[in-house]
């Protein structure tokens, strides 16, 4: 019976969790481009002929939708750069390793969210 603590997750299930990372970027640039196109589309749908004041209301809501879509944009591109940054980790090989405890990240929570650098124990010594 080994009591060995693992230090760092195998070459296997690095590349379990390279693939799922690899997925979970190609779906948030999908999503992004989204994101972007909403916001660099002008939106007009042909208030020009209507009243003053639907024409202010539409122009009012079209802004705050470019800005709603602009901060979704930005964290979009802050997951796919930490994403990215987990890769770099993968083959460091020191994925999956708690930067403030230095223990092994549970597999669950990394599956949940696999840019994680802190356990739940250092994230809760944040508090």
């Amino acid at each position: 019976m080994s009591t060995e603590i693992k230090e760092r997750f195998n070459d296997a299930e690095l590349a379990e969790f390279k693939e799922l990372i690899q997925s979970k970027i190609a779906k948030a640039q999908e999503q992004l481009a989204l994101y972007k196109s909403a916001y660099v589309n002008d939106g007009n749908n042909g208030t020009d002929d209507t009243s003053p004041t639907f024409k202010a209301f539409e122009e009012g809501s079209e802004t705050l939708s470019k800005e709603a879509n602009s901060q979704l944009a930005i964290r979009q591109e802050k997951f796919i750069r930490d994403l990215k940054n987990a890769l770099v980790r993968i083959e460091n090989k020191t994925y999956g390793i708690c930067r403030v405890t230095g223990k092994l990240i549970n597999k669950d929570r990394l599956k949940l969210v696999p840019h994680a650098t802190l356990s739940i124990e250092a994230k809760n010594l944040q508090r």
